[in-house]
């Protein structure tokens, strides 16, 4: 299984999100806009991996979404304001995974369809899977996704219209750092889901990063902390929107 995207949930517009980053040297990108769920977006992607930063274009409509994902955006901009949300897994086979889930007792959303509209009009389609959970301040599970088009045309796609240039296929997302209250109990559970691999004591492995689990320093909440990043022209740590973003 494959890092898909990272979420980071922001209070900015995705043109000034895009402004930020820019004016530090990396090639980030307005997405589009959810209309269904009344969210937008912007982006940020790496040679296997993308963040997206996501906002509430009409509160309203985000509120009556009634989506897995945007309940836990607003949960977490309500309760404690911007910052990482969960981590996306990308898959080929969502049909059958939920099944194999949902055949081991482990409730689900079902397979969900959806689609965002860019900045030049056209649609991208996908498929996505939630696991069922309370949202709350525990950490969340990851979520699945199945893209329309292969991860090569999809990529082709992207360049073609610019959403990625030369400068992003130099990066990798190498790690994502989590903070939970039991990262024994966390890591066991992600391992029997997933079927994930332990690295070691602290670390499990998707094909194209490192999920880290420490002791919280926040009894109140476990969420994704921070990440990692190599293959930009800097090296320092920027904390954006009340993010942890190691340039390595």
């Amino acid at each position: 299984m494959y890092l898909d995207h990272i979420v980071h949930s922001v209070t900015k517009k995705p043109i000034e999100v895009t402004e930020d980053w820019t004016n530090k040297g990396i090639h980030a990108v307005v997405g589009g806009q959810h209309t269904q769920w009344g969210t937008y977006n912007a982006l940020l992607y790496t040679k296997t991996s993308y963040i997206e930063w996501l906002a509430a274009e009409y509160e309203e409509i985000a509120k009556n979404a009634n989506h897995p994902l945007i309940n836990l955006m607003l949960h977490d901009l309500n309760t404690s304001g911007s910052g990482f949300n969960t981590i996306c897994i990308r898959t080929t086979t969502i049909d059958n995974l939920c099944n194999q889930l949902e055949e081991r007792g482990i409730k689900t959303s079902g397979v969900l369809h959806a689609e965002r509209k860019t900045t030049s009009g056209l649609v991208r389609k996908w498929k996505m899977l939630f696991l069922q959970e309370e949202i709350s301040n525990d950490l969340p599970f990851p979520f699945f996704i199945e893209w329309e088009e292969s991860d090569d045309t999809r990529y082709h796609l992207l360049q073609e219209d610019g959403t990625i240039d030369k400068s992003n296929l130099e990066l990798t997302i190498t790690a994502c750092e989590f903070q939970v209250r039991n990262p024994r109990e966390v890591m066991n559970k992600w391992k029997r889901y997933f079927q994930l691999i332990e690295q070691d004591e602290q670390t499990l492995l998707l094909e194209n990063t490192r999920l880290i689990f420490k002791q919280s320093t926040n009894e109140d909440k476990e969420r994704l902390v921070s990440i990692n990043i190599e293959g930009a022209n800097l090296q320092e740590e920027i904390i954006y929107e009340q993010a942890i973003y190691r340039f390595l």
